[in-house]
């Protein structure tokens, strides 16, 4: 299967786990001509397979499903408590005693690869590490695409020596998690362009670019420096479609000049957001705090108690460096804006 023949428009909807990436916002970016991608990192193999029948009831198209590849870690009974101990400035702000000790710490990856084989999609697109060349086989064997996530060009020749199909290459100002899996994270710092300029003639595999693009004009210019094709999330995780929470939304929609940065406070791996309490409360001792996904779990009751709440101050503001052009509007609208500004730039 070419790139190509997956999209009418080269853009990719970007996965967003969590619950922004709805059935729903999946099968209208496929339905607008676009990738629409499917972040499922986060549930069971059972939701899995239920959702990616719903976004099948509302498309033909095709469409990518999206997992973290990761093993399940087994942190000792003191690591979880010095841990806890770290996070005590948020949940005592809270008006807790103490921090609820996770059910588990992240899903198992065995069972959902297994599960996203079964369930065959068009694409399947992985980050945070990759994949061995016999479970890239087993993928291509059901008939799968596979895209690696990558943040420097040795993971992208990384991921071309396992089989992979395409690389999303990632800049520093994409949203949300950054998918380093080669080296220290802090040492993944080319922006979008840079990186994309670094990766074009050097891999032999079509390069996605990712990072910081909310514009045609945008995606036009990554176009003419060899992009096969681009990914956006900030751009649809402000649309009418998505399953964002209206708070986070709104902070989204009024950022304004506010920064964002990369933090580990939330989850033990660097992602970007929007500046808020909690980052600036764990600040000084980032660096203590647990990988991820021990991290995350441990935070997980936290972020869920100020989502019901409506404080966006504890929520994670996943946004790219960009978030400022961020356009709420449907998603078919924003692909036909996005496609429209293309062509003037061109």
């Amino acid at each position: 299967m070419n790139l190509h023949e997956l999209f009418q428009y080269p853009i990719i909807q970007g996965p967003m786990a969590g619950g922004p990436s709805t059935p729903t916002l999946v099968a209208a970016a496929s339905n607008a001509g676009v990738l629409g991608s499917f972040a499922a990192s986060l549930l069971t193999s059972e939701a899995m397979l239920e959702q990616i029948g719903q976004i099948r009831a509302l498309t033909q198209r095709p469409f990518a499903v999206n997992l973290f590849v990761q093993r399940t870690p087994q942190p000792s009974a003191d690591e979880v408590a010095q841990a806890a101990q770290l996070l005590k400035p948020i949940w005592s702000a809270l008006g807790w005693q103490e921090l609820p000790t996770p059910a588990k710490w992240c899903e198992d990856f065995n069972a959902q690869f297994d599960a996203l084989v079964a369930a065959a999609p068009a694409v399947a697109s992985f980050t945070f590490d990759i994949l061995n060349v016999a479970q890239v086989a087993r993928l291509h064997a059901a008939g799968i695409f596979v895209i690696g996530t990558v943040t420097t060009v040795a993971e992208g020749l990384a991921w071309q020596a396992v089989g992979a199909d395409a690389v999303v290459a990632s800049g520093v100002e994409s949203g949300g998690h950054r998918g380093t899996f080669l080296g220290p994270q802090t040492d993944a710092t080319l922006g979008t362009a840079d990186l994309l300029r670094q990766m074009v003639g050097t891999l032999d595999i079509p390069i996605i670019s990712a990072g910081g693009i909310m514009h045609g004009a945008g995606i036009a210019e990554l176009l003419a420096l060899g992009a096969s094709a681009v990914q956006m999330g900030t751009a649809f995780l402000v649309s009418d479609e998505s399953g964002i929470h209206p708070a986070y939304k709104q902070r989204l929609l009024n950022a304004g000049q506010q920064p964002t940065r990369l933090t580990r406070a939330f989850s033990g791996r660097y992602a970007r957001g929007l500046e808020n309490r909690f980052m600036d409360l764990m600040q000084p001792v980032e660096k203590l705090l647990p990988l991820y996904p021990v991290q995350n779990a441990l935070t997980g009751s936290i972020r869920a108690a100020a989502a019901k709440a409506g404080e966006t101050e504890f929520m994670s503001l996943w946004a790219g460096a960009s978030v400022n052009l961020a356009r709420a509007m449907p998603v078919a609208q924003l692909v036909q804006t996005l496609v429209e500004e293309m062509k003037a730039a061109t």
